[in-house]
């Protein structure tokens, strides 16, 4: 049954596919999502899986093709120098058409970076992923429940679609811990696909026949096309709070949404319109969000913690550059409630500098 704890982000995560029915991990530790590993390393065995602690996270990545065929619900997990070595499995997952979990626990970067909290892989994880047009809806908690929730989530999409679908996080939701409710056990049936291997039955010979409809790459172009439309349009998911009158608006994900919320409500008790947009969904990005934003906004302030602005563009293409975008960014410090509202009232007051 559903039960109450305490636990570690990375550890609650790991429970939680547990809970939705994975019994195959493979992959490498690395610093900040390490906790998932060592959890799975006695706790897997404890519910009748299997872990492998591979060499090497591209190793990781394919070991999930066979275990995914096989009919199990797979995990991988890493942070960002090791999501980078995920990309040639990850192709080879999407053109496959092969449901896997996988997690982007951030730390800060580029190179090997640190092991400080980040959010430098968002263009890594929404627009990257694998050669050969590889997409996949990727889910952002903001705490360690939503890790929790998304994580069976997670899997049915990735099921609905034949697709991985990845939980990006980050260091402080990872190693932080807050009071969760996990869920129940859920009861997989590994035979449940017509695709995954099973025991042959007599006259069988095992050969898989069929495919896409017409020949070649024109007939499989159309059917991935035809799939990744369908995740864009189904699969947005986010937060408005207090946006239809704001005359500034955050977007924001993970930790730094939660920055924001403190922010709205700081500004509002001192009479500024600030709102927010929060991103559930990375890919696809929530353009429908958009939508409710007053007409008179004086402008977006994107506030992630990275050095760049990762988010700008998706922001700037979901508002087809009709409103300014501004931009709140930090590195390895997870951004300040205060500064937030000072930089709404600069945008305010017109003093505020574009991205």
């Amino acid at each position: 049954m559903a039960e109450k704890a305490i636990m570690k982000g990375n550890e609650a995560l790991a429970e939680a596919a547990l809970r939705a029915g994975c019994r195959f991990f493979s992959g490498y530790p690395i610093t900040p999502q390490t906790e998932v590993l060592e959890y799975l390393s006695w706790r897997m065995s404890e519910v009748g899986g299997e872990l492998i602690q591979t060499e090497d996270e591209l190793t990781g990545l394919h070991m999930l093709i066979g275990a995914s065929l096989a009919g199990s619900r797979v995990l991988s997990t890493s942070a960002g120098p090791g999501f980078a070595l995920f990309h040639e499995g990850i192709s080879y997952i999407c053109g496959c058409e092969i449901p896997a979990v996988l997690v982007d626990v951030q730390r800060v970067g580029g190179a090997c970076g640190g092991i400080s909290a980040s959010q430098g892989d968002y263009e890594e994880v929404t627009h990257g992923g694998g050669n050969g047009d590889s997409q996949y809806v990727v889910l952002t908690p903001a705490s360690v429940q939503e890790e929790v929730d998304m994580m069976k989530e997670a899997y049915e999409i990735a099921e609905k679609y034949r697709n991985p679908v990845v939980i990006l996080t980050d260091a402080i939701i990872g190693q932080m811990m807050e009071g969760i409710t996990l869920p129940d056990f859920a009861d997989i049936d590994i035979d449940k696909f017509d695709y995954t291997y099973k025991e042959l039955k007599d006259g069988e010979d095992g050969i898989q026949r069929g495919g896409y409809p017409g020949q070649g790459f024109p007939a499989y172009a159309a059917h991935m096309g035809a799939k990744y439309k369908a995740m864009k349009e189904a699969e947005q998911r986010w937060e408005n709070i207090e946006v239809l009158d704001a005359d500034v608006v955050c977007v924001a994900y993970g930790i730094s949404s939660r920055v924001c919320k403190e922010a709205v409500r700081k500004a509002r008790a001192k009479g500024i319109k600030l709102g927010l947009i929060r991103l559930i969904t990375a890919w696809p990005f929530p353009e429908k969000a958009f939508a409710e934003i007053n007409p008179d906004c004086k402008g977006l302030l994107a506030v992630e913690m990275s050095i760049k602005g990762q988010m700008v563009p998706d922001i700037k293409l979901a508002t087809k550059c009709n409103m300014p975008v501004y931009g709140y960014f930090s590195l390895d410090v997870v951004p300040d409630a205060d500064v937030v509202v000072e930089t709404a009232e600069k945008i305010i007051a017109g003093t505020c500098e574009e991205v």
